[in-house]
């Protein structure tokens, strides 16, 4: 029975396992973002880092404890004019402990506990980078993949119009100059078809890589259907949008906390200025063979302990002491203008995504009315080109002029999706495309 219930937890412990690491049967963006952040190896490693800080701090705290050493001692030595020789031995124990040292080891404590929680701002700010590299990757396949539906799309259209050129030219409606230039067009959108493929094969292969996928491995994206809805959706207010980012992205936490370890600096080089105090204990006991006592005797007799205070006070110390203080400043007022052009640089990457967000979306509601109207041009100058009212020359400038649109109207519709998303990362918002 006992055996039956071990293989039982077994099973159920390897099921759980086997679902943990179970790979979606569809990539959407939420699915590839949370994978990434469970397997992706920068992540990892600054994980490991996080766990080394935590160590560091352990060992910090630990320095407001008593030390605690022995040590042991044996002799032999030999006397050639009496000839005799003598074994000795001492043993000791010994300890000391910081009593006061103008703070800097509490200091050191509060200095560690903030690059932990750097630390912790690290992973979330690796997160954030992979987050933006899957969401632009992402973007690149869903415009590659419509890419080449536009272009399958075409080349379709250029295969029909060159088979009903060759029946137009046995009629003797157009001219072998006519039918060069359609089997032309033909080739050039079967060229620009194998170019939109190879695009989407290289952001499947960029998407596998950042996904820490092997490179055999096959991966099913998912296709969202989107709509105007989600391509010209309101944006926040750029100041909204930037007082929020101020409070939740890792780069400037961590400058926050970078000014509080320079000031804990400061303080930790005025202290240099002050006396340290210092509790030391000891206690210790020997033998040697020459004595007329037993061993245990001698090691009775020989004990001794003692207590005491050591106080050391800088006075002269060569400018040190001055030189750190001065230095800590500084540095202080350095890691102050570092934060500063931190919060400067995250507006101007604010100002930017939101700048172009804006301008995606004004192209793609231009781009689309432009669309609409060479649709009807080109299917009136095709109906006219089938009545011998139209030249081939005109047929296929306007077709051109209609994909030219359609390409500027893509581009524009996921350059939007992709910016309101960098939009939502700066936010903490769900960064997703459904």
């Amino acid at each position: 029975m006992k055996i039956r219930n071990l293989v039982l937890v077994l099973v159920i412990l390897f099921s759980i396992t086997a679902a943990a690491q179970e790979k979606p049967v569809q990539w959407d963006l939420s699915s590839c973002i949370k994978y990434a952040l469970t397997n992706n190896i920068q992540i990892q490693k600054a994980r490991i880092s996080l766990e080394s800080s935590e160590v560091s701090t352990k060992q910090a705290k630990a320095q407001l404890l008593p030390n605690l050493s022995a040590s042991v001692s044996q002799n032999a030595s030999y006397n050639p004019a009496v000839s005799l020789g003598t074994y000795s031995g001492s043993y000791g124990i010994s300890s000391s402990m910081i009593l006061f040292d103008g703070g800097k080891t509490l200091k050191t404590i509060e200095e560690q506990k903030l690059q932990e929680e750097a630390e912790k701002y690290n992973i979330i700010s690796n997160e954030k980078s992979i987050q933006m590299s899957i969401l632009q990757t992402y973007t690149k396949i869903l415009y590659a993949n419509e890419a080449v539906k536009v272009y399958e799309a075409t080349v379709k259209t250029s295969e029909y119009q060159f088979n009903r050129g060759q029946e137009m030219l046995q009629a003797g409606s157009i001219s072998k100059a006519d039918l060069a230039q359609l089997e032309s067009q033909l080739s050039s959108d079967k060229y620009q078809l194998v170019v939109a493929q190879n695009t989407l094969s290289t952001a499947r292969l960029e998407l596998k890589q950042l996904l820490e996928l092997n490179s055999g491995e096959e991966i099913s994206i998912s296709i969202p259907e989107l709509t105007n809805m989600n391509i010209l959706k309101p944006l926040a207010s750029l100041q909204s949008i930037y007082e929020t980012a101020l409070n939740v992205m890792p780069e400037i936490k961590t400058g926050k906390l970078n000014i509080q370890v320079s000031t804990l600096e400061t303080s930790k080089a005025k202290a240099g200025y002050l006396p340290k105090i210092n509790l030391n204990g000891s206690a210790g006991t020997s033998h040697n063979t020459n004595s007329t006592y037993s061993f245990n005797t001698q090691l009775s007799d020989g004990f001794s302990a003692g207590i005491g205070v050591s106080v050391s006070i800088p006075i002269l110390t060569n400018r040190e002491n001055k030189s750190t203080l001065e230095k800590a400043r500084l540095n202080e007022k350095t890691v102050k203008l570092t934060m500063k052009n931190t919060e400067k640089n995250l507006l101007k990457e604010i100002e930017s995504v939101y700048q172009d967000a804006l301008s995606a979306q004004s192209q793609y509601m231009a781009g689309s009315e432009k669309v609409k109207a060479l649709e009807t041009s080109y299917s009136l100058i095709e109906q006219q080109y089938n009545l011998g009212m139209k030249n081939t020359l005109e047929l296929l400038t306007e077709k051109n002029n209609l994909l030219s649109a359609r390409q500027s109207m893509m581009q524009a519709k996921y350059l939007s999706i992709m910016d309101m998303q960098i939009l939502n990362l700066y936010q903490d918002f769900p960064v997703e495309i459904k």
